[in-house]
């Protein structure tokens, strides 16, 4: 196995945004390309993360392997990406070497572990919402809503797509319309709450991609899709939360 990749961001920022959720986690590496699912430690949120053989500059990977990891590592080697560098991944006796290329090489080696966890698998969901808008506008909203509580309504109409919060006294609301970078789905008025610290995590896939497409339903898991085309595919699936009174 070897792996070559010029576009460093698309792993360097994709594992410091999934490590903020999980900490080990198996890559599968097959003819297609490198993937993992996985579940947050409390079952509130799954990510699914894909990284295309055609965003590698090499890809030989002729039989195909479960790495097993733990994260925070990775992240900590991938922190001293540069620029300029291309990252080398490759799978010697039972390690990860991990080779960063550009004015100098320095090359690490990080153990495999043994990961217990069950292996996981994508729901089959189904949505009355469906939002495609820009990351960033995303972002802006969430981050927003967050002066005021500690979970985000999403409310989708025909006509607008709504983001919220309150606490006893106060509200934030944030409105979109469609135009040409927005587009909305909804037959009906759906709305459903979700953990806005969960959140805040999972919206830093704006790094990657400038889209971000949202699907839920009334007291509905969520799912948030970063995918750059050809590239690579980032996606959360985020438990709703759901009122006792």
């Amino acid at each position: 196995m070897k792996l070559t990749l010029a576009d460093t961001k698309f792993l360097k920022e994709s594992v410091s945004i999934i490590a903020d959720l999980v900490t080990e986690v198996r890559f599968q590496v097959t003819k297609n390309g490198m993937e993992l699912i996985a579940m947050d430690p409390a079952n509130v949120a799954m990510v699914v993360y894909k990284l295309l053989s055609s965003c590698f500059v090499e890809y030989d990977a002729k039989t195909e392997r479960t790495l097993a990891i733990n994260l925070n590592d990775l992240k900590q080697v991938l922190r001293r990406v540069k620029p300029s560098d291309t990252i080398t991944l490759e799978n010697p006796e039972a390690k990860l070497k991990v080779t960063l290329k550009g004015k100098s090489k320095r090359e690490f080696l990080l153990p495999l572990i043994d990961v217990e966890e069950k292996e996981q698998k994508v729901p089959s969901l189904e949505f009355a919402a469906k939002v495609s808008t820009d990351a960033a506008v995303i972002n802006d909203a969430v981050e927003d809503v967050d002066i005021i509580g500690e979970s985000v309504a999403f409310m989708a109409d025909s006509k607008a797509f709504r983001i919220s919060s309150s606490s006893d006294l106060s509200k934030a609301e944030v409105e979109i319309l469609p135009d040409e970078s927005t587009s909305i789905e909804a037959k009906e008025e759906t709305k459903s709450k979700y953990s806005i610290e969960y959140l805040k995590k999972m919206i830093q896939g704006a790094k990657l991609a400038d889209t971000a497409s949202l699907q839920f339903s009334k007291d509905y898991p969520l799912k948030l899709d970063y995918t750059v085309k050809d590239k690579m595919q980032l996606m959360f699936i985020l438990a709703p939360r759901v009122d006792n009174d």
